[in-house]
This record gives C-alpha cells, structure tokens and sequence, in this order.
C-alpha cells in the first residue's frame, strides 16, 4: 500500500453542513470546516470524529479524508478552525472483522512495508496499538522512525503480503511490590536534538501495552506514542 502524506488537505467542493452544537458531543460526526494556515490563507478539511479525550474534553481525535495520520484538534476552541460544520452525524456502516484475531493483533510488532512512487517497497518496523474507535476495520498503528499515531485497514495489508508479524519478546514483568501507575494526564518534557524542549500532555494509555501512551504537544496537532516506562 502507499503512504498518505500526512499534510494533505482536501480541496474537494463542500456542501452545505449543520451548525455544530457546542453541548452535544461530535464523536461519529463526519464533519468539514476550514483551517487558517496563515493569514488569508485558508485550507479545507473533512473528516471523521473518532473519540473525545477524557482528560481534556475539548481535545477530539479526528481521521481526515486523504491522511493516514490521526490529528488532535480542540474543534470548538482552535481559532484556527474555521466554519465548522456537521456533513452527518453518522458514518457508512463498515464490514465486519474478526474480532477474535482482531485482538489477537493488538501489541503486536510488525514489519508493514509502503509502496514508493518508483514501485518499490520499504518495510517499517511498528507496533499495533489498537482498533480505531468508530472506524472498527481500522487499526490504530506507530512505527519505531516516525513515532505518530497512524491508522489502516490492517487486515488488507496482512492478506496482500504487506504486514506481517514479528516474533514477540519477552515481557518485561514489574518488580515484586511494584505498582505501576498510570500516567494519563501528566504533562511531560521532551527534549529535542537543537536544545529546545517540548511540553506535552499525556492523553491515553495504550490497553493492549500499558507502558505504551498516546502525548500531544502544545505546538502540534500530531498525536505522539511513546513507550514511556523505557524512556
């Protein structure tokens, strides 16, 4: 399979939407606004509302048409988003999976090679994090060189060649006595190569490797995953 970039915008027509309500939760809400880059400059987006962040309600995980990534976006509290709209409040019914193998992916590493435009393949070394909410044939996916959270129809990939699994290591157990506790909602320092640091909020831990957690930045919309306990 290719590769979206993850900075693709759609500038397809747009139709008419409902006014969002600001009381009423946009979780399985395909949705459409615009989004201010720069001033005058104005991108369109549409896009599927996958989950609200517990933590911190006004942060909602989004799946935008034509990007394999998943953003982190306040939808009703980014100035930045613009003419929020409502396309429908809900989604095409997807095909079911088997559920059974479908957790038995979950934690898993894998090998799942992308197609370059010349025809050739690379394989990327990630990690199967969880089934996508709303969006159940999609899995949630992060990869060890680019370490945001991605998603893709996984089973196509594992039937055409394109995934295959890893052999598990062994599981680091805790210590007698030791309780780990979860860091959802901890705010964390990362320091980057140029000296800078960032700062961000731990939003989600990940069920399926608990050590494992979802991190969005203040400076970003991307979501981050990171193995938090080896760090």
């Amino acid at each position: 399979m290719k590769r979206k970039n993850s900075l693709k915008h759609h500038e397809g027509p747009r139709r008419p939407g409902a006014v969002v309500d600001p009381l009423k939760s946009l979780v399985g809400c395909q949705i459409q606004h615009g989004w201010r880059d720069a001033p005058g400059k104005i991108s369109k987006w549409k896009g599927i509302v996958l989950d609200q962040v517990t933590i911190l309600p006004s942060l909602y995980l989004v799946k935008y048409e034509n990007v394999d990534c998943v953003y982190g976006i306040e939808l009703l509290k980014d100035g930045r988003v613009q003419k929020l709209e409502i396309v429908s409040n809900r989604i095409d019914s997807y095909r079911e999976v088997d559920s059974r193998q479908a957790m038995s992916m979950l934690g898993r590493a894998v090998q799942h090679k992308f197609e370059n435009d010349d025809g050739t393949k690379d394989e990327w070394r990630g990690m199967v994090l969880a089934r996508a909410p709303i969006m159940t044939p999609w899995f949630f996916i992060t990869y060890e060189k680019d370490p945001m959270l991605y998603m893709y129809k996984l089973f196509e990939d594992l039937n055409s060649g394109d995934l295959r699994f890893l052999p598990d290591a062994s599981p680091e157990e805790p210590e007698p006595g030791e309780v780990v506790d979860s860091l959802v909602g901890k705010h964390v320092e990362y320091s980057m190569e140029d000296g800078g640091k960032r700062i961000g909020l731990v939003i989600q831990q990940v069920e399926a490797k608990p050590s494992v957690y979802f991190i969005k930045f203040e400076d970003d919309f991307h979501i981050y995953v990171y193995d938090l306990i080896k760090s």
